[in-house]
């Protein structure tokens, strides 16, 4: 049987090919838009579409993994995923670009909340915490790889050659899933219908651990949202606020492992993971006050990466095995 971190690194990597899908309509828009004889608010649908699924199926997916399995309802969402890029290689037509981001959006939305799911299920009490931070580390990394790479491929082999080289990041996931993937352990007997219902605990427990994720979510998007307008405001290039807005992007890859492998540490993990929301609240509003705009965003970038382990491992805390699908559905809802 592989290893617990093998695995890990076989969710790592399909979880990185949604990031990259996702992320690749944005990184080649003004050729896209030229293309398809679209301006930047029909590009913006496109990237929006993909994670509409998701209000409406994230909660049905958790229930789709506990009724067909993990890993087959996991090859099931790699597969639509696969289906709406060949749909965007093989068409130019705007109804069947929509319907492609939207069927690779139901495919991704699968793999968000089984794959968590799975991650749980091999380190529940093992090193959760960072693994669960190695785990959503896959996401930045996808979003840096397609932000550098689709736009070289762009330039050398067209449109269609970053979307079969998006198609191929997938078919690699595929297989790495379908020949690598095996449940921790023995599969358990089926669970009985009162055993595999949420108690009404668990899930204000969870709807809370998904509300702290969202707000976490929210600061960091605060700081790539409004921080390089701010510094423009200040006097500052488009360039240079660019470029020292993402040292918080670049030392936050650092700091979300690190963050998760010290509330592994820790014999407080909550206490642990309130200092450091309270410390990121402070850093941000130190952000907008302050002039050592550099300095503060090194410590913000170290700093504000140090929850993300713990929190996404609030749920494993609460959630009994029969219940970590439905559970997670309802975390990502």
């Amino acid at each position: 049987m592989p290893s617990r971190w093998t695995i890990l690194a076989v969710l790592f990597v399909a979880r990185a090919a949604i990031a990259v899908q996702f992320q690749s309509i944005a990184a080649i828009a003004p050729e896209l838009g030229k293309a398809l004889d679209a301006n930047l608010a029909d590009i913006g649908v496109l990237i929006g579409l993909y994670f509409a699924p998701g209000v409406a199926l994230a909660l049905p997916g958790g229930a789709i993994g506990r009724r067909f399995g993990d890993k087959a309802s996991v090859l099931a969402g790699l597969a639509m995923m696969l289906a709406g890029e060949m749909l965007l290689f093989t068409s130019t037509s705007w109804s069947v670009q929509i319907a492609a981001r939207l069927i690779s959006g139901v495919g991704g939305v699968l793999l968000n909340v089984l794959m968590t799911k799975m991650v749980v299920d091999w380190f529940t009490g093992r090193r959760i915490a960072t693994a669960m931070a190695i785990f959503i580390n896959s996401w930045p990394l996808g979003i840096a790889l397609t932000l550098a790479g689709l736009p070289l491929i762009r330039a050398e082999f067209g449109i269609a050659g970053t979307q079969i080289a998006v198609m191929a990041l997938i078919v690699a996931a595929l297989a790495l899933v379908g020949f690598l993937y095996q449940p921790p352990g023995p599969a358990a007997a089926p669970a009985s219908a009162e055993g595999s219902r949420l108690a009404k605990p668990a899930v204000w427990a969870v709807l809370l651990a998904g509300l702290i994720w969202a707000f976490y979510n929210v600061g960091f998007a605060m700081i790539f949202s409004f921080a390089p307008s701010m510094l423009v405001e200040r006097g500052w290039s488009t360039a240079a606020a660019g470029s020292a807005v993402s040292i918080v992007l670049w030392l936050a890859a650092l700091s979300v492992p690190l963050g998760g492998y010290l509330a592994d540490q820790s014999r407080s993990r909550n206490a642990m993971l309130a200092t450091s929301c309270l410390a990121f609240a402070a850093l941000v509003l130190l952000l907008w006050r302050c002039s050592a705009v550099l300095p503060t965003m090194v410590v913000l970038g170290l700093v504000c990466g140090l929850p993300a382990g713990a929190i996404m491992s609030l749920p494993a805390r609460v959630l009994a095995p029969a219940t970590r699908a439905l559970g997670m559905g309802l975390f990502y809802t």
